[in-house]
């Protein structure tokens, strides 16, 4: 296997690392603003996505130091429409879990055929953004309504 590039793949993790550490302060900011009858199982979701958005910031952590590198202590951007609908809070949750899927698909792209190990942690990581984004997807329908969220939107 050939080599990849080192420099371009920390920046690459950096980026996922702040990406994933805004997630859970996004989430845990979500789940505060949370109200009605249906609050204790979305706080209980919102809190899980908050805890997941951690985990995947510590492996991308690991990953970086594993590369010999200094992970970032940024955190990505922490954008607010100020509105807290639950529709106005998935939405936004979509976009910003479709940035850090980009990211991800990025990582792919630059450690293909050169490291299995990477490869196959940008393709889990790429997996469960994606099946997190259909969840979303789902909960933006209104009952009953098959056709997708995003092919509305598109």
């Amino acid at each position: 296997m050939s080599q990849f590039d080192k420099t371009q793949v920390v920046d690459v993790l950096n980026h996922l690392l702040e990406a994933e550490l805004a997630g859970v302060v996004r989430y845990t900011h979500y789940s505060f603003l949370v109200f009605g009858f249906s609050r204790i199982p979305i706080v209980s979701w919102l809190r899980d996505q908050a805890n997941e958005s951690l985990l995947h910031a510590q492996q991308v952590g690991e990953w970086i130091t594993t590369l010999g590198a200094y992970p970032s202590l940024g955190i990505g951007a922490l954008l607010d429409s100020h509105k807290h609908d639950m529709s106005a809070i998935l939405q936004e949750s979509l976009a910003t879990e479709g940035k850090a899927l980009d990211l991800y698909r990025d990582l792919l792209r630059l450690v293909e055929g050169h490291s299995v190990a990477l490869e196959e942690f940008a393709r889990q990581m790429i997996q469960a953004e994606e099946l997190h984004a259909a969840d979303v997807d789902k909960m933006l329908r209104k009952p009953g309504e098959v056709r997708a969220f995003a092919a509305r939107n598109d």
